[in-house]
Protein backbone atom coordinates (compact mmCIF):
# COMPACT_ATOMS: atom_id res chain seq x y z
CA UNK A 1 0.00 0.00 0.00
CA UNK A 2 1.48 3.43 -0.66
CA UNK A 3 2.34 5.26 2.59
CA UNK A 4 1.54 8.74 3.96
CA UNK A 5 3.77 11.23 2.61
CA UNK A 6 4.89 9.49 -0.82
CA UNK A 7 4.21 10.86 -4.16
CA UNK A 8 0.46 9.38 -5.42
CA UNK A 9 1.21 7.30 -8.06
CA UNK A 10 0.25 8.40 -11.53
CA UNK A 11 -3.37 7.42 -13.69
CA UNK A 12 -4.88 7.77 -16.47
CA UNK A 13 -8.40 6.14 -16.74
CA UNK A 14 -12.19 6.69 -18.04
CA UNK A 15 -15.22 7.54 -16.14
CA UNK A 16 -18.46 6.17 -16.63
CA UNK A 17 -18.90 8.94 -19.52
CA UNK A 18 -15.65 7.97 -21.18
CA UNK A 19 -13.48 11.12 -20.10
CA UNK A 20 -9.74 10.32 -19.13
CA UNK A 21 -8.88 11.79 -15.86
CA UNK A 22 -5.48 11.66 -14.93
CA UNK A 23 -4.03 12.58 -11.59
CA UNK A 24 -1.77 15.78 -13.41
CA UNK A 25 -5.76 17.18 -13.96
CA UNK A 26 -6.05 17.67 -10.43
CA UNK A 27 -2.62 19.86 -9.79
CA UNK A 28 -3.25 21.90 -7.23
CA UNK A 29 -6.19 20.47 -5.67
CA UNK A 30 -7.14 17.82 -3.21
CA UNK A 31 -8.45 14.74 -4.61
CA UNK A 32 -9.99 11.67 -2.55
CA UNK A 33 -9.27 8.71 -4.02
CA UNK A 34 -11.09 5.73 -3.40
CA UNK A 35 -11.31 2.04 -4.28
CA UNK A 36 -13.92 -0.20 -3.97
CA UNK A 37 -14.82 -3.49 -4.88
CA UNK A 38 -18.07 -3.61 -7.57
CA UNK A 39 -20.86 -1.22 -8.47
CA UNK A 40 -24.04 -1.63 -7.29
CA UNK A 41 -23.14 -3.47 -4.31
CA UNK A 42 -24.52 -2.88 -0.85
CA UNK A 43 -21.19 -2.00 0.73
CA UNK A 44 -20.31 -0.21 -2.50
CA UNK A 45 -23.80 1.67 -2.99
CA UNK A 46 -24.10 2.45 0.74
CA UNK A 47 -20.60 4.67 0.22
CA UNK A 48 -20.82 5.91 -2.95
CA UNK A 49 -24.42 8.05 -1.61
CA UNK A 50 -22.61 9.11 1.11
CA UNK A 51 -20.41 10.45 -0.78
CA UNK A 52 -22.79 11.56 -2.64
CA UNK A 53 -25.02 12.92 -0.15
CA UNK A 54 -22.20 15.17 1.30
CA UNK A 55 -20.90 16.34 -2.43
CA UNK A 56 -21.40 20.28 -1.20
CA UNK A 57 -19.28 19.43 1.76
CA UNK A 58 -16.97 17.91 -0.14
CA UNK A 59 -16.69 20.46 -2.78
CA UNK A 60 -17.06 23.01 -0.58
CA UNK A 61 -13.63 22.54 1.18
CA UNK A 62 -12.08 22.14 -2.41
CA UNK A 63 -11.59 18.21 -2.46
CA UNK A 64 -12.09 16.44 -5.89
CA UNK A 65 -13.68 12.60 -5.56
CA UNK A 66 -12.74 10.07 -7.80
CA UNK A 67 -13.90 6.44 -7.44
CA UNK A 68 -12.27 3.32 -9.11
CA UNK A 69 -13.32 -0.20 -9.65
CA UNK A 70 -12.42 -2.77 -11.41
CA UNK A 71 -15.91 -2.46 -13.31
CA UNK A 72 -16.19 -1.19 -16.96
CA UNK A 73 -16.96 1.93 -18.22
CA UNK A 74 -20.79 0.54 -19.25
CA UNK A 75 -21.27 -0.30 -15.87
CA UNK A 76 -19.60 2.62 -14.06
CA UNK A 77 -22.51 4.51 -16.19
CA UNK A 78 -25.13 2.50 -14.79
CA UNK A 79 -24.34 2.41 -11.67
CA UNK A 80 -23.85 6.35 -11.49
CA UNK A 81 -27.43 7.19 -13.24
CA UNK A 82 -28.83 4.63 -11.02
CA UNK A 83 -27.62 6.62 -8.16
CA UNK A 84 -27.49 9.91 -9.30
CA UNK A 85 -24.21 10.11 -8.85
CA UNK A 86 -21.81 13.65 -9.01
CA UNK A 87 -18.19 12.58 -9.35
CA UNK A 88 -16.53 10.19 -11.73
CA UNK A 89 -16.07 6.53 -11.59
CA UNK A 90 -13.16 5.27 -13.02
CA UNK A 91 -12.80 2.38 -14.92
CA UNK A 92 -9.55 0.25 -14.10
CA UNK A 93 -10.49 -3.29 -15.51
CA UNK A 94 -6.35 -4.21 -15.67
CA UNK A 95 -6.01 -3.56 -12.23
CA UNK A 96 -2.55 -1.54 -12.37
CA UNK A 97 -3.62 1.41 -10.82
CA UNK A 98 -5.20 -0.22 -7.83
CA UNK A 99 -2.23 -2.33 -7.70
CA UNK A 100 0.04 0.46 -7.72
CA UNK A 101 -1.66 1.67 -4.99
CA UNK A 102 -1.61 -1.60 -3.42
CA UNK A 103 -4.82 -2.49 -2.70
CA UNK A 104 -5.25 -5.29 -5.43
CA UNK A 105 -5.14 -8.73 -4.04
CA UNK A 106 -5.96 -12.07 -2.18
CA UNK A 107 -9.51 -11.63 -0.49
CA UNK A 108 -11.29 -13.93 1.68
CA UNK A 109 -14.73 -14.44 1.36
CA UNK A 110 -16.86 -17.24 3.00
CA UNK A 111 -13.77 -19.96 2.82
CA UNK A 112 -13.36 -18.80 -0.74
CA UNK A 113 -10.06 -17.03 -1.85
CA UNK A 114 -10.16 -14.29 -5.03
CA UNK A 115 -8.47 -11.42 -6.04
CA UNK A 116 -9.95 -8.13 -5.62
CA UNK A 117 -10.06 -4.84 -3.98
CA UNK A 118 -10.00 -4.18 -0.67
CA UNK A 119 -11.97 -0.65 0.38
CA UNK A 120 -9.73 1.54 0.81
CA UNK A 121 -8.72 5.34 -0.02
CA UNK A 122 -6.43 8.25 -0.62
CA UNK A 123 -6.20 11.55 0.40
CA UNK A 124 -3.59 13.32 -2.20
CA UNK A 125 -2.97 16.83 -1.69
CA UNK A 126 -2.70 19.56 -3.90
CA UNK A 127 1.13 18.68 -4.62
CA UNK A 128 0.02 15.05 -5.55
CA UNK A 129 0.96 13.51 -2.44
CA UNK A 130 -0.73 10.90 -0.62
CA UNK A 131 -1.64 13.38 2.84
CA UNK A 132 -3.78 10.29 4.34
CA UNK A 133 -4.46 6.45 3.98
CA UNK A 134 -7.83 5.18 4.59
CA UNK A 135 -7.71 1.21 5.02
CA UNK A 136 -10.63 -1.32 6.10
CA UNK A 137 -12.78 1.36 5.16
CA UNK A 138 -16.74 1.24 6.64
CA UNK A 139 -18.45 2.33 4.21
CA UNK A 140 -21.84 4.38 6.54
CA UNK A 141 -18.79 6.24 8.03
CA UNK A 142 -16.09 6.82 5.99
CA UNK A 143 -17.53 10.01 3.73
CA UNK A 144 -17.91 11.58 7.63
CA UNK A 145 -14.44 10.72 8.79
CA UNK A 146 -13.23 12.48 5.30
CA UNK A 147 -14.94 15.53 5.57
CA UNK A 148 -14.13 15.59 9.78
CA UNK A 149 -10.55 15.16 8.31
CA UNK A 150 -9.99 18.04 6.04
CA UNK A 151 -11.70 20.35 8.72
Amino acid sequence: MVAEGLPAPTFSLKDQDGNTHSLSDYKGKKVLLYFYPKDDTPGCTTEACNFRDSYKDFQSKGLAILGVSADSVEKHKKFAEKYNLPFPLLSDEDHKVCEAYGVWGEKNFMGRKYMGISRSSFLIDEEGNIGKVYEKVKPKEHAEKVIGDLS
